[in-house]
């Protein structure tokens, strides 16, 4: 069946023009092809076309640039980005300027045609007037499928003032895509604040983030600004969210319901103006079922959730990330390096249990530590090697669970191979598991074995044949 409605295509390169031409004509649309941006502008002027797509870089002209002036003349006309530059900087060009949609090249066909469907389908929704002064430099780096649908959605957040909820490892750059919420906003004239909730002392959260009033407690002597008063006209960033006690976070939901809070101490309600970013790497489902989160300000605040990959599921962002951390610390006074195929290829195949952080930790140990310029594997592996264990043993601050539990069970097998015996290697290792993390959650629950069996999603009385079968104490009259 033909479709009766028409789309332009402008991309200086031909195989592109070609494949779309087909791929389109195919589904029924009326297609026509132009290399240049200047024959694209005569036919939106002449009102051709139902929707555009357009590449950014062309002979004559920029796409981004060319996007304006159509949106001006034709503000409903629909317009799909495409671009083999595909930085962050792009995605969130094209979305300010009042492109439909943006897609990283390469792109997949079935994607392409599923967005030109949606485009015609529904109302462009009013573009957000880029301003002045928008930051140039690039707070994400990466090329990968991952790295490209968080700059896409990103990009369309930055038109909006909902909340958001990041989650992701730690070293994945919560804070990093908080600040580029906030820096490519239509808050970024105002202030950018941020508080890590697992940072405060549990009874001073309340008023860090509300203020308080001379005398509410012992030592106020003045009046204490909180952080809502602080980030007024901007975004507050609330890290580690997970970690906020629960007397905070019903004062904090009764701010998102309400949208004004008092000071400790006060009763004249101030008016909360901010845009609200929280993160966490916890799982806060889990907390919730454990009765440590309030399920309620969970989808309050997780009105839109963006999850940050970790390093180990974007590996071929590596090599990118790390030039970019070596130009970063030879901007900072360290001598110039390079990595050598080996070196990177090293880099590739490493956990990367810290993320970003560690492997930009691991850049400017290399650029401070080794005299050659071009870093090779062996210098990579020395590295790695040293920053595994702690000289006492203990694991580092950003190794897994699993990665710990692996560490050690790599002694027991080796002294396996050695010929020492090694004997019900299973029920060794559950018994070392599961006793401390009995004792943990009974301890979370002050003795309370229902609650401790709801935190562990055990029955109750299979949570009581476990503590007698380790032998662990029962603690009766509080169950």
């Amino acid at each position: 069946m033909t479709d009766s409605r028409s789309i332009l295509i402008a991309d200086d390169d031909r195989a592109i023009r070609t494949v779309l031409s087909q791929a389109l004509s195919r589904a029924g649309y009326a297609v026509r092809t132009t290399s240049s941006a200047s024959t694209l502008w005569r036919w939106v002027e002449d009102g051709e076309g139902d929707l555009v797509i357009t590449d950014v870089v062309m002979p004559d002209e920029n796409g981004l640039d060319l996007l304006p002036r159509m949106k001006r003349v034709r503000p409903d006309l629909r317009v799909v980005v495409m671009s083999a530059q595909s930085t962050f900087t792009t995605a969130v060009k094209a979305a300010q300027r009042g492109a439909f949609e943006y897609l990283p090249k390469p792109f997949d066909l079935k994607e392409l045609l599923a967005v030109v469907e949606r485009a015609l389908a529904r109302s462009t929704p009013t573009a957000q007037p880029e301003e002045e002064g928008t930051p140039e430099k690039l707070p994400l780096v990466g090329r990968s499928t991952a790295m490209q649908e968080i700059y896409r959605t990103v990009a369309r957040l930055t038109t909006t003032d909902l909340t958001v909820m990041i989650t992701g490892e730690s070293g994945t750059g919560k804070e990093l895509v908080s600040r580029a919420l906030h820096d490519y906003g239509k808050r970024r004239a105002g202030p950018f604040v941020a508080i890590n909730m697992a940072a405060i002392p549990r009874e001073l959260i309340e008023s860090e983030l509300f203020g308080h009033e001379r005398g509410a407690f012992t030592g106020a002597l003045v009046r204490g600004v909180g952080r809502f008063e602080q980030a007024a006209g901007g975004t507050l960033f609330l890290d580690e969210i997970g970690d906020m006690p629960p007397e905070a976070q019903t004062r904090l939901l009764r701010v998102l319901q309400e949208g004004e809070f008092t000071t400790v101490g006060g009763r004249q309600p101030i008016k909360a103006n901010v845009r609200i970013v929280a993160a966490t790497h916890r799982d806060l489902r889990a907390s919730i079922r454990a009765g440590l989160f309030r399920e309620d300000l969970f989808y309050r605040l997780n009105v839109v959730p963006l999850r940050l990959p970790p390093l180990r599921e974007r590996t071929e962002d590596i090599p990118l990330l790390a030039r970019h951390f070596l130009d970063r610390a030879k901007a900072s006074g360290l001598p110039a390096k390079q990595l050598s195929q080996d070196a990177l290829d090293r880099l590739k195949r490493h956990a990367w249990p810290g993320n970003a952080r560690e492997l930009e930790n691991l850049m400017r140990r290399l650029a401070a530590l080794y005299a050659q310029e071009t870093i090779d594997g062996a210098a990579v592996d020395a590295e790695l090697a040293e920053a595994e264990v702690a000289t006492d043993g203990a694991p580092r601050a950003s190794e897994t669970l699993e990665q710990s539990v692996e560490r050690h069970l790599k002694m027991l097998v080796a002294a396996h191979k050695d010929g020492l015996p090694v004997r019900d290697l299973h029920d060794r290792v559950m018994a070392e598991v599961e006793r401390p993390l009995l004792r943990l959650a009974l301890s979370a629950t002050r003795g309370n074995q229902i609650k401790a069996a709801a935190m562990l999603g055990l029955n109750r009385n299979t949570l009581r044949k476990k503590l007698r079968e380790l032998e662990l104490p029962v603690v009766r009259g509080i169950s």
